[in-house]
């Protein structure tokens, strides 16, 4: 079998080096077992169940596309899937010839002992580490998967030659510190100064959103998300409880050096992900129209924009106040 000009291209010693790590890695999560997390599944009916839990609507096409299946390979996997009740099909709005596929909560059922699992089996591995180790270990998995699955404005440049190009830089997502809070705090208030003019009233109110947050906190129902790139903090997110089946996103803040990173999408994806995962049916949040970059990330997300409010606020006037709704 002729050798892919790429492949022929590079050095033996670099194809071997990934591939000792690939066999490393996947000995680490136990992919070579027979049966993946103990159960009776493969890695790609795991890895379809999964991908199903985690979208509103997908095709078979698009799973297809995203998990680089042949599709007769995962026809087989949706067969079996639907006749075990796990998944339902509803016809496309816009395609009369594609399919919607969810799962059904007996496949929301049959995933949950997988996913303890999975959650278990990390929480193996990065209980042997300490905090330092682990928080090194998450920027190298982020180098990682930003080299090998670069962003879209990434792409045009590869293909014209980005060899020249810095290595681009990658963030983590943590769970806060000792410090933190005291780092959102100062970061809102001099930011906010900075590009909007506002005063030390604002900082004053962020003060008391995050120290709500902290005497209140309840891990089952909310969380903190500290965004960090090259050993520093960069950005922040808050997704609180306002009811048993609202919740709120508060405080999304991202420094300017990390600004077109994706950090701030990621703030919210993590955020909508968690509401989900606690049962929450609704996220708001509150933002200015002012806030360009913000209220893009909330478009994005698929935020409906639900309220308007002129007010006079933090030393500035004519501002408006919005409310944004996701229906989850």
């Amino acid at each position: 079998m002729a050798s892919h000009p790429a492949t022929a291209a590079l050095p033996e010693q670099r194809i071997q080096s990934m591939r000792r790590f690939n066999r490393f890695y996947t000995r680490q999560i136990g992919l070579l077992e027979e049966g993946l997390l103990d159960s009776p599944f493969s890695l790609t009916e795991v890895r379809t169940l999964y991908e199903l839990a985690h979208r509103e609507r997908s095709t078979a096409a698009e799973l297809c596309t995203d998990l680089g299946l042949d599709a007769g390979y995962l026809s087989r996997i949706l067969r079996k899937f639907e006749k075990q009740r796990w998944i339902e099909k509803k016809p496309s709005p816009s395609d009369a010839r594609q399919s919607l596929l969810s799962l059904t909560r007996e496949g929301e059922k049959a995933l949950k002992p997988l996913e303890g699992r999975s959650n278990e089996q990390v929480g193996a591995i990065l209980g042997k580490l300490a905090t330092g180790r682990q928080d090194e270990l998450m920027r190298a998995m982020g180098t990682i998967e930003s080299i090998l699955e670069p962003r879209d404005d990434e792409r045009s440049s590869e293909r014209a030659g980005a060899e020249q190009n810095p290595r681009p830089r990658t963030f983590l997502l943590r769970q806060p510190k000792p410090g933190d809070m005291g780092w959102v705090v100062y970061r809102h208030g001099v930011l906010y100064s900075e590009e909007y003019g506002y005063d030390e009233r604002f900082e004053a109110l962020v003060a008391g959103i995050v120290s709500e947050f902290v005497t209140n906190y309840n891990p089952a129902r909310e969380r903190c998300w500290m965004a960090e790139s090259d050993g520093e903090i960069v950005g922040s997110v808050f997704l609180v409880g306002k009811s048993k089946k609202v919740a709120r996103l508060r405080l999304l803040l991202v420094e300017p050096s990390a600004r077109g990173m994706g950090i701030g999408r990621r703030l919210v994806a993590e955020c909508i992900r968690f509401a989900r995962k606690a049962a929450y049916k609704t996220v708001i949040l509150g933002t200015q129209s002012e806030l360009t970059a913000a209220r893009k990330i909330y478009k994005q997300a698929a935020f409906q924009l639900v309220g308007e409010e002129p007010h006079d606020s933090w030393g500035r006037k004519n501002l408006v106040a919005e409310t944004w709704r996701l229906k989850l």
